[in-house]
């Protein structure tokens, strides 16, 4: 399936992706197969210093599989990519110290306490005297740093594994699904750290099915469908491209509430809206644009579970 991007910046040279310090992540055809199963097949994108990307798509489309390549855990069959100008190798201690990683599966040592979970990754990374209580303030863990992990509930553990990819204080940080299955405060507070991750300068791979999610937090999204990328842009940009620009007004007349849907494109479109709020019936009039899971669905002719 051809991919739709957005303009030059996905498909460069490599050698112009290690003198672009902007580029925090740069990838260029990489490809990973799982015997016949085509995992990632030759996608290329990149994420500039600052920005959030949200990597779209449903269970099994590849993200965390390439989230794995980026990250050092799985060697790419083909292609390149770069982290801070770095080539991403099979051992990258140079790019493990400059980056933070979340997953959605947990792997906490749940004997030890929130605290002694972060000491032992600052430690990982070399950090002396580290005080874990600002990072667990930070995600509405401090009243409970001395617990025991497993006595912490699921979104506890995830606010957890996000002050754990924070330790180092990252310039590229990899989440993946980092609020799934959590409660409306707890994907809040995640939500909330990374945009304010974002504004400090760091480079954020989103990966999500959730679509609002990622309309909220990115700057740009990209659709992976099938290990193939199949649309890369602004948000804004793609509804306005595939979507249908149009009014909903609902108008009570009589005992009943009826519904009408005016395309701004149409020819008659301001005469029906004048019409519509000069009624006195009218109750609700607001526009409506597409969804980015309206537009996934257009684009690959399936939906995201």
């Amino acid at each position: 399936m051809t991919g739709i991007a957005a303009g030059p910046r996905a498909h460069d040279r490599p050698g112009v992706a290690q003198t672009d310090t902007r580029r925090a992540i740069s990838v260029f055809e990489l490809s990973y197969f799982y015997g016949d199963i085509k995992a990632v097949n030759g996608i290329s994108f990149d994420v500039a210093q600052g920005e959030i990307l949200g990597f779209l798509g449903p269970n099994g489309a590849g993200k965390s599989t390439t989230i794995r390549m980026l990250t050092s855990q799985l060697t790419p069959l083909a292609g390149h990519a770069y982290i801070l100008g770095t080539p991403v190798t099979k051992d990258s201690p140079e790019i493990q110290a400059r980056i933070g990683v979340c997953f959605e599966e947990k792997n906490l040592y749940v004997n030890m306490t929130g605290e002694e979970n972060l000491r032992f990754f600052a430690r990982l990374h070399g950090i002396k005297d580290f005080d874990p209580k600002p990072l667990l303030r930070r995600v509405g863990l401090a009243e409970r740093g001395s617990d025991r992990t497993k006595r912490f509930s699921k979104g506890m553990r995830q606010r957890l594994m996000i002050a754990r990819s924070l330790v180092n204080n990252p310039d590229v940080l990899f989440l993946d699904e980092p609020t799934a299955g959590l409660d409306p405060i707890s994907a809040r507070t995640i939500r909330n750290i990374i945009r304010e991750e974002a504004e400090r300068g760091a480079a954020i791979l989103l990966t999500t099915h959730d679509m609002w999610e990622a309309d909220e937090l990115s700057q740009r999204v990209a659709f992976i469908n099938e290990g193939e990328i199949v649309a890369l842009d602004a948000p804004e940009n793609l509804k306005l491209r595939f979507g249908t620009r149009s009014v909903r007004v609902r108008i009570r007349e009589g005992g009943e509430i009826k519904e009408e849907v005016v395309p701004l494109d149409d020819a008659d479109a301001g005469q029906r809206l004048k019409s519509a709020v000069g009624n006195e019936g009218l109750m609700t009039i607001h526009t409506e644009e597409a969804t980015l899971e309206n537009i996934f669905i257009q684009l690959t002719g399936r939906g995201l579970e």
